[in-house]
């Protein structure tokens, strides 16, 4: 058993220059495991600085990664088959920025927006109009943009906090319409276009493209073209393909990894390209 005194004291020790102090404190915090993750938790939301908050998150990290990796591994040998399956696995991702994180907890987050906008798109309107008012619902009822003023954060990319701020990527933002569409079965897929993540929407009718870091706006496939030319990418067939939930996976931790190079936290890159190597032997 540890308490929060005891907890206090070894982030205290953490600092201490005697190396035989520093190598005691990291065993026990060892032998502790996660068991003291709820505890390094509280003491998180107690103590002020950004310094000292990325001091406990460190040794959250360091307790927590390689039960999120095994978990990971899980989710992969399950197979990426479906939609939800694809859900779990980028919920487990998010983990890697907020350790305590229960999945289920977002799973019912997006229950709840669904429950919200299902009497508006269930009945009477034609397959357009209910696509539209999907996209009205989270774009602008829920107020769900791109983040233009810090794009590459690593935040929006983890899909609680994308959950939590309203705000992401491309694919993270895509991604909310995604799973929410899976539950009202509606037929939105991913398309993996270089730079910019897309969405397709595959009605009995008609296809569209949609981009949902423009509030979800109905996009030509020569607005693409010319997007693609401007940032110096020949516009190719397999651009515009459908995504398949490993393509996803892949792009999401290629993406953090890009986030925390810009941050420059290499050890925090280390450990998501070994993740990213695992998943890409799934391919």
């Amino acid at each position: 058993m540890t308490s929060k005194s005891e907890i206090e004291s070894l982030l205290f020790l953490m600092d201490d220059p005697d190396p035989f102090v520093q190598q005691s404190v990291q065993n026990r915090l060892q032998e502790l495991g996660e068991r003291a993750v709820p505890l390094l938790d509280q003491y998180k939301s107690t103590v002020k600085g950004a310094d000292a908050k990325e001091k406990v998150n460190e040794v959250i990290h360091n307790l927590t990664f390689n039960t999120l990796e095994s978990d990971f591994i899980e989710v992969l040998e399950g197979g990426l088959k479906t939609r939800k399956s694809l859900e779990v696995a980028v919920l487990t991702i998010a983990r890697f920025g907020n350790p305590t994180l229960r999945i289920s907890e977002y799973q019912k987050k997006l229950d709840h927006f669904v429950q919200m906008v299902e009497p508006q798109v269930k009945y009477k309107l034609d397959e357009k109009r209910k696509m539209k008012r999907l996209l009205n619902f989270i774009f602008e009822d829920l107020n769900f943009h791109g983040d233009a003023d810090n794009y590459h954060a690593p935040e929006n990319c983890f899909l609680d906090q994308v959950i939590d701020r309203r705000k992401g990527l491309p694919i993270s933002l895509s991604l909310i319409v995604m799973f929410m569409a899976r539950r009202l079965q509606m037929p939105f897929f991913g398309i993996n276009m270089p730079i910019h993540f897309m969405l397709n929407y595959v009605g009995d009718k008609e296809e569209l493209l949609v981009d949902p870091y423009d509030n979800g706006a109905i996009v030509t496939y020569d607005q693409c073209y010319f997007f693609l030319k401007k940032n110096n990418v020949e516009p190719r067939p397999e651009h515009f393909q459908m995504a398949t939930n490993l393509d996803i996976v892949l792009r999401c931790l290629r993406n953090l990894i890009h986030s925390y190079e810009r941050k420059k936290e290499m050890e925090r890159v280390e450990d998501l390209s070994r993740l990213l190597n695992i998943a890409e032997m799934y391919k």
